[in-house]
């Protein structure tokens, strides 16, 4: 939490969630990181009593493919914001056949099949080298809140699942597909795996709300996947997210405060002495209190 004790969550949205509506203050903000600009501009206001941030992902008018974002920027936005918590709402493809469209899953393990995604991929490196603990990549206290959430707001929520994220923006190959099925894969999508890399890196409780849309293309009695019936279901669902974010926000308020601040706190491998001037400005507001 922040040092008063307020309670914060930022809510990335995926595809088809650019706006989050039942805020009260509202408020729209610009921001400037030092790894340039977010997606969008952010809407702040609260909910429940609970400080709020929201970014669409991929930018109003979903302008930005998922190799274009910048990731690092977005994080860093919600922790200038103080949010201590965010979501990442996400669109996946089931790679299980009882995974259904409409059906959402609480991740909490990811495969990385990313490759250009090195540098937007963590705040470190340029002057300060840094090895965060990654065994269990989703904040399992916020998980349980989100999963909780999910079941009140009536969504047929999947306790864990394995993510898949690929680069795209193109989807699966079929050999792909099958492959990735083998590996015991729930869901695959393209974005959520750098968002909690970062947000671990930045002390931040991150979890993943992944959204089902359709069949990954292993599905032999289904039609490839197709952008037109993704949107359709992609409305349908984002009434869906909605909801779960406004239950989310009011168990946030009413539960035990989620805190992720210390996690970082033996992951820097740079001597203090070593850590050059502007890494110390890059990464001040992320965890200034490791840096020596």
């Amino acid at each position: 939490m922040t040092s008063t004790g307020e309670r914060t969550l930022g809510v990335i949205g995926g595809s088809g969630i650019y706006d989050l509506s039942g805020l009260e203050d509202r408020q729209q903000v610009a921001i400037e990181t030092p790894f340039g600009p977010p997606s969008d501009e952010l809407v702040t206001g609260t909910m429940f009593g609970v400080r709020m941030a929201f970014l669409p992902r991929h930018g109003r008018g979903h302008r930005l493919a998922p190799h274009e974002l910048p990731y690092r920027a977005n994080l860093h936005a919600m922790k200038q914001l103080g949010m201590q918590c965010v979501v990442g709402i996400s669109a996946v493809g089931s790679m299980r056949e009882d995974v259904r469209p409409g059906h959402l899953v609480l991740v909490d393990q990811f495969i990385d099949r990313t490759r250009g995604r090195t540098h937007e991929s963590t705040f470190f490196g340029d002057g300060c080298v840094a090895h965060a603990h990654f065994a269990d990549p989703i904040w399992e206290p916020l998980r349980q809140r989100a999963l909780a959430a999910a079941r009140r707001a009536g969504a047929v929520a999947h306790d864990r699942g394995t993510y898949l994220c690929m680069e795209g923006p193109l989807f699966s190959t079929r050999a792909e597909s099958r492959l990735y099925r083998s590996w015991s894969v729930d869901v695959i999508g393209m974005t959520n795996l750098q968002e909690a890399k970062l947000a671990r890196e930045a002390e931040i409780a991150y979890a993943t709300i992944a959204l089902v849309t359709d069949y990954d293309c292993w599905h032999e009695s289904e039609a490839d996947v197709d952008v037109a019936a993704v949107l359709a279901v992609l409305r349908q669902n984002a009434d869906l997210a909605r909801n779960v974010v406004v239950e989310l926000a009011r168990g946030i308020a009413e539960g035990e405060p989620i805190d992720a601040s210390g996690s970082m706190q033996h992951a820097i491998i740079t001597q203090p002495q070593a850590i050059s001037a502007d890494a110390r400005r890059r990464l001040q507001l992320l965890i200034r209190q490791h840096l020596g």
